[in-house]
């Protein structure tokens, strides 16, 4: 008889703490997500959500603690018992395996659609230019905007302009996927486009981290919800028990404000 395959979290995080001056942003993260998982992370403004992600890629570097990307401490390698800083190369190397999409959306206005997509797997990591145009033509497709690869970002709505800067995330292949709260700077009649490319990438088997206020989003997409306050998680579950039964005051009031 074989023995049970275990699998490994895809993210781990320990004891992670992060200031800004004296402003102490996360206090102690704790948080395994496994591969395939799509958690969303709920929480008021200031409960340290989007730094939390932009820890995750190094983005904003941590204070204590650690955390592992497949296997891989973000930021820093153990020698002779103390962590060293990476390099600059070494770290862009560790976030080829993570896509963020950020609020805003960050395309450049001077290069059309499919120029957006194909900049970093050309020019950043390597691939031949007729590869990363097949690729980018593909995920064009996935976001339904394959009409749109020649039009450049200031004739394309804001929801359009979002699902070209989920392809371009998607474009390094990445293991990780991060979304830091990509529907608040739509008009609300442009939110339902990008969720539903959101939802449909959940469906693929996608390891997904995503900040949002959308709550249908979080019940209907999720494996599991995180509550975040004050730097802290204070709650997780499953979308049913967090969202339909949620255990902790703050987390109780938060919610209260949208069902």
């Amino acid at each position: 008889m074989t023995a049970p395959v275990i699998q490994k979290p895809l993210v781990r995080a320990r004891k992670v703490h992060k200031a800004f001056d004296k402003l102490e942003v996360l206090k102690g993260i704790d948080l395994d997500i496994m591969p395939g998982e799509v958690v969303v992370v709920l929480g008021p403004s200031g409960s340290g959500k989007s730094t939390f992600l932009r820890c995750i890629n190094h983005l904003e570097a941590i204070n204590g603690g650690y955390i592992e990307v497949d296997g891989e401490q973000i930021g820093y390698r153990l020698r002779n018992d103390r962590l060293e800083k990476l390099s600059d190369n070494a770290i862009a190397r560790q976030r080829r395996k993570i896509g963020m999409v950020f609020q805003q959306f960050n395309l450049y206005p001077h290069m059309t659609v499919l120029q957006n997509i194909i900049e970093a797997p050309v020019g950043v990591h390597g691939e031949s230019r007729s590869d990363a145009v097949a690729n980018a033509k593909r995920l064009l497709e996935r976001v339904g905007l394959s009409e749109k690869a020649d039009a450049y970002p200031r004739q394309l709505s804001g929801g359009q302009q979002q699902r070209v800067a989920i392809a371009r995330a998607l474009a390094i292949k990445p293991k990780l996927m991060l979304f830091d709260e990509p529907t608040s700077a739509l008009d609300p009649e442009l939110v339902g486009e990008v969720l539903a490319t959101m939802r449909d990438l959940s469906k693929q088997g996608l390891t997904m981290i995503v900040v949002t206020h959308e709550i249908s989003f979080a019940r209907e997409a999720a494996d599991r919800v995180v509550f975040m306050d004050g730097g802290k998680i204070v709650e997780m579950g499953k979308p049913e028990d967090v969202i339909g039964n949620p255990q902790h005051p703050r987390t109780q009031a938060f919610l209260s404000r949208f069902l």
